[in-house]
């Protein structure tokens, strides 16, 4: 009889599409888990460089779009950022344990009430990306049919508001909150509270994962109209300051191209290996 020698070859590894339980994860929740994992180990890589990168005149870029020079400021911004893709990577685990589907959000459009006489560009922005959005705006249900405007304020929204964006905000809600905050809104709202806080913007993103952002804020209820109001008031805010730094103006720090985000970040968010969704180094929580 012949004997067959025991093999020796490795396992091949899982579908991405499927948790390390073995459980299929439903397809709309996988792509969202891969935008989320790749902007936490964005987040946390930031953390770790910014420091020794603010030091380089190349790090205008990535000052305009935190809306300031300030190091704190920018850390700050960052690990809320971090905290908040956590929450959300949280609520998605707890429904792929459940083979829970997410359903599409699409924002809905409301004329808008004329601004207050005076009124800044900050003041009236349509949506607080870190509170509920202005009176007249019209928010839709969140996927679990549960219609934002008949929730009950939590304790950030009762306290005093400044724009989402104003670069001195820099409270960081506990994760008790931030986790609240996940299961009450859309969700395209969260990756767009994410994306600003961790300095996400097309011209720093691959193309196929700027792609992955835009179809998440398009298909679950995050708004452009917002994204590129907050952008516009932090590189106003950052003009701001570098006019009283003559020593930065030799950087041209407006649309960098893929070489100079390289240089701030060290690679162009989505590249490897922030690309691998199912990096144990990524993940924060079990299936």
């Amino acid at each position: 009889m012949e004997h067959t020698a025991p093999s020796t070859s490795r396992p091949a590894p899982p579908d991405p599409a499927q948790d390390r339980a073995g459980r299929t994860i439903p397809a709309r929740l996988a792509a969202l888990l891969h935008v989320v994992r790749v902007l936490l180990g964005h987040g946390r890589r930031l953390v770790e460089t910014v420091p020794e990168r603010a030091v380089h005149v190349e790090f205008a870029a990535l000052a305009a779009v935190c809306g300031t020079y300030t190091l704190p400021t920018i850390l700050a911004r960052l690990q809320r950022g971090i905290l908040r893709a956590m929450a959300l990577e949280r609520y998605l685990l707890s429904r792929a344990a459940k083979g829970r589907e997410i359903g599409f959000v699409y924002q809905r459009e409301r004329p808008r009430a004329k601004p207050p006489e005076g009124a800044t560009d900050a003041e009236s922005a349509s949506e607080v990306v870190g509170g509920r959005a202005k009176p007249g705006h019209d928010e839709g249900a969140s996927e679990s049919g549960h219609d934002e405007r008949a929730s009950e304020p939590g304790p950030d929204e009762r306290a005093p508001r400044r724009p989402a964006f104003d670069p001195d905000d820099l409270r960081i809600p506990t994760p008790e909150e931030l986790d609240a905050e996940v299961r009450r809104r859309p969700l395209g709202r969260t990756i767009l509270a994410i994306c600003m806080d961790l300095a996400v913007i097309p011209s720093f993103c691959t193309g196929a994962f700027w792609n992955q952002i835009s179809d998440t804020l398009m298909n679950y209820g995050g708004s452009f109209a917002t994204l590129f109001k907050i952008r516009q008031y932090r590189e106003t805010s950052f003009q701001k300051e570098r006019d009283k730094k003559p020593h930065t103006w030799s950087f041209a720090w407006r649309h960098p191209p893929p070489d100079i985000v390289r240089q701030v970040l060290g690679y162009m968010i989505g590249e490897p290996p922030t690309l691998d969704p199912f990096d144990p180094l990524l993940a924060t929580a079990p299936p």
